[in-house]
């Protein structure tokens, strides 16, 4: 097996666009869940409007692409409020079937046919790049050392990419520590005495849902700058890969969704290395190299199982504030 190359790979997934995509959509998923308590099982929509929003906005209507990804978290908020409205007085076990329905109900939107000239069906959206290309301020060439070495195309996604989550973690941090964040702190731990004190628990509700709905939003955006937008990517198991990164960080931290979703996508991609080259080395005799890449998701689905049980507060959770399961 060739562990450098598995290794460089490894390395490399650090700053990869997925796992900054991953990142800020943990990070929303941790202000609807960690923060507020709202059980949110379809933040895989929410990823899927934002860059959907940016592709259509760029082929469609020609829109430069930094105002194209304003109209996708706008696209995001707007899907915020229209399913906020009938569904955030329901009890967390419903919100998270509504919301996991809304999500599929969006992809599937995006699937069909009937507006292929649009959003392209199955066959997805490609070929927006050369707005957000044309605004890279770095010259041609290949820069950087090791696993992290990139042209400055690839660079100048990541360094988007970096901002954008630097924002975002600023605005969660202040906003946590305000007494808004005490709050929605409050309606997570018991909302009727939160309501008893006066407060209108279904508009902090809301506007929770919108500020995590247009963070999820953005790491769509960032997730589709480098390739294509695609609708197979937006389904529900996608949804279940950013809960698992969430809950390995801690679900009521600011910086617990960064490390769970670097910590998942290492994961994944050195398993989805190493795997098949144990196959290839006859280490893994009873496997073809398709199975063993199956073998990967089978052992996240393990290693959720496990967080739940035995450490539902992840890495940097703190036990008193948050448990999933009591």
């Amino acid at each position: 097996m060739d562990w450098l190359q598995i290794l460089s790979n490894t390395g490399s997934s650090i700053l990869s666009p997925a796992t900054l995509g991953f990142a800020l959509a943990a990070l929303g998923l941790a202000v609807h869940f960690g923060y507020a308590g709202l059980l949110n099982m379809g933040i895989a929509g929410f990823m899927a409007i934002g860059a959907y929003g940016y592709a259509i906005s760029v082929l469609s209507f020609g829109l430069p692409w930094w105002l194209a990804a304003l109209v996708g978290l706008a696209g995001a908020a707007i899907f915020a409020l229209i399913l906020g409205i009938p569904t955030l007085r329901l009890r967390g076990d419903y919100l998270a079937i509504v919301t996991i329905a809304a999500a599929e109900v969006v992809r599937l939107l995006f699937l069909t046919t009937a507006f292929d000239d649009v959003t392209g069906s199955a066959d997805g959206l490609s070929g927006y790049h050369n707005s957000f290309r044309a605004a890279n301020p770095l010259p041609d060439g290949t820069y950087g050392f090791g696993p992290w070495t990139y042209t400055e195309t690839q660079w100048w996604v990541r360094i988007v990419g970096l901002i954008t989550l630097a924002i975002a973690v600023l605005v969660v941090w202040m906003l946590m520590r305000s007494p808004w964040g005490r709050v929605l702190k409050g309606i997570r731990e018991d909302e009727d005495a939160v309501r008893a004190l006066g407060k209108n628990v279904f508009a902090y509700k809301m506007q929770t849902l919108v500020l995590g709905g247009v963070i999820a939003a953005a790491g769509g955006i960032i997730y589709a700058m480098p390739s294509s937008v695609n609708p197979g990517v937006y389904v529900t198991s996608l949804t279940f890969f950013v809960w698992t990164a969430l809950l390995l960080g801690g679900a009521a931290t600011v910086f617990g969704p960064l490390l769970g979703s670097l910590l998942f996508w290492v994961l994944q991609t050195f398993l989805g290395s190493v795997l098949p080259a144990m196959v290839q080395a006859g280490l893994l005799p009873f496997m073809s190299q398709i199975q063993a890449g199956v073998l990967r998701f089978i052992l996240v689905g393990i290693a959720l199982m496990l967080l739940v049980i035995f450490m539902p507060q992840g890495i940097l959770g703190n036990k008193k504030e948050l448990t999933f399961v009591k």
